[in-house]
């Protein structure tokens, strides 16, 4: 090779360094684009979170069957003249999680 074909060669690759590794550079972009869309998706998140949020804090503000409901389920709460009747489950042991047998201590 001669003398002009290293200069212009050397010239490109000095005008690529900034296109590829430079502040601006195309592996800077795909990395901002990445965690743009990764903030993306949590907003999305955050988003859907925050419209249910409102839909119960309008529930809580328009009508009674919400506060009603979180008085009974949150405060155990009841009515007037309401009776209250709670139905206990039946615990179902297996054999694993049966308490294995203590030994006998006898006193000294």
């Amino acid at each position: 090779m001669n003398w002009p074909t290293l200069v212009l060669v050397a010239l490109i690759a000095l005008l690529q360094y900034p296109l590829w590794l430079g502040k601006g550079g195309w592996l800077r972009v795909w990395d901002y684009e990445r965690q743009l869309q990764a903030q993306r998706e949590v907003n999305q998140k955050l988003e859907q979170r925050n419209a249910g949020l409102d839909a119960e804090v309008r529930d809580l503000k328009s009508g009674f069957e919400a506060i009603e409901e979180r008085a009974r389920y949150e405060l155990g709460m009841i009515k007037d003249g309401e009776i209250f009747v709670q139905v206990p489950q039946k615990m179902l042991l297996a054999p694993s999680s049966a308490p294995a047998a203590k030994p006998a201590v006898t006193p000294p």
